[in-house]
């Protein structure tokens, strides 16, 4: 049974006892942005090749600290595996002993890890709906949803057992191996880089705004043309007789020379595709080589019903 101690408690200890053993199963990040006053820290990924060298203190305990609690008392389940039955648990961890009044050292503000499992959990869930809603194909949306479900379900997973298999592989990443403020900022750096990677590029561009009858006007005038994103085969079972066929695969690789030879500099580029999603990458590609790409919204099908020519199979 692992004994927990409040902050108080902890504090009374502290005040009455000659010397006791404060081990802070954080990351090193997070142990230099705050810890309690004569702690020690032994990251717990680390704790179990650690327990040959640790010795309690002068009477005889252990003693555990996190950031909240949870990690703590997973050292103490650690260390009585090990042999160790003087093991104690302090009770919300060092936000708690901070409320209460112990003595603190502070160094330069991080992320804790806490924080950062929220983050990448919630960039990973937020890019899988995204590509759910927007990818196109049945294969990919359902790997969007795989993806959000399966991050949701370890959550969940979590909650229920304590347990995070993503907090422990966070730990391990090098900016949570360093104290040094310099690693803090990486750490920001790398965080914000991973959300804009994963889900900057489907927020970079969005769906016209002009409407059909604009669009199909600025056509019929050649002061636009459209383009069919979609692959050939799906280009030789119908397409709009106004369109060009510019499958996305190809823009993927393509250069900006290739295209000069085959697109307008000076006409608005309408981009579609089957459902709409396809023709925001596409656009995102041409607004990168300089052209005026705009992405439509409607399908296939819906530009047919909302009055654009189906070109005559031959």
């Amino acid at each position: 049974m692992i004994e927990n101690l409040s902050p108080e408690h902890f504090l009374s200890r502290i005040q009455n006892s000659g010397s006791i053993k404060i081990i802070d199963v954080r990351t090193p990040a997070e142990f230099g942005e705050i810890h309690i006053q004569n702690a020690e820290n032994i990251p717990l990924d680390r704790l179990n090749a650690a327990t040959s060298n640790l010795n309690p203190g002068e009477d005889g305990f252990l003693y555990f600290i996190c950031q909240s609690g949870g990690r703590s008392r997973k050292a103490c389940e650690a260390m009585i595996t090990a042999g160790f039955a003087k093991v104690i648990s302090i009770e919300g961890g060092t936000i708690a002993c901070e409320a209460a009044g112990l003595p603190v050292v502070r160094g330069r503000k991080s992320i804790s890890l806490e924080r950062q499992v929220r983050i990448s959990a919630g960039a990973l869930v937020f890019t899988g709906v995204l590509i759910a809603s927007f990818a196109e194909g049945y294969g990919t949306q359902m790997a969007g949803l795989f993806l959000a479900g399966f991050i949701g379900a370890g959550l969940v997973f979590a909650g229920i057992t304590d347990t995070c298999g993503m907090a422990m592989v966070i730990a391990k990443m090098p900016w949570n191996q360093s104290r040094s403020s310099k690693t803090s900022c990486r750490t920001k750096g790398l965080l914000v880089a991973f959300f804009v990677g994963t889900v900057g590029p489907l927020l970079a561009a969005t769906h016209t705004k002009d409407s059909l009858t604009e669009v199909r006007h600025k056509i019929i005038n050649q002061t636009a043309i459209l383009i069919d994103v979609r692959e050939p085969k799906e280009w030789s079972g119908g397409h709009l007789a106004l369109a060009q066929s510019l499958p996305l695969s190809e823009l993927r690789t393509t250069t900006d020379n290739k295209l000069n030879d085959r697109l307008p500099n000076n006409a608005i580029i309408y981009c579609h595709c089957l459902s709409g999603g396809r023709c925001l990458e596409a656009s995102r590609i041409l607004t990168s080589y300089g052209y005026d790409a705009r992405a439509l919204q409607p399908s296939y099908l819906e530009l047919i019903d909302a009055g654009f020519t189906q070109a005559t199979r031959k």
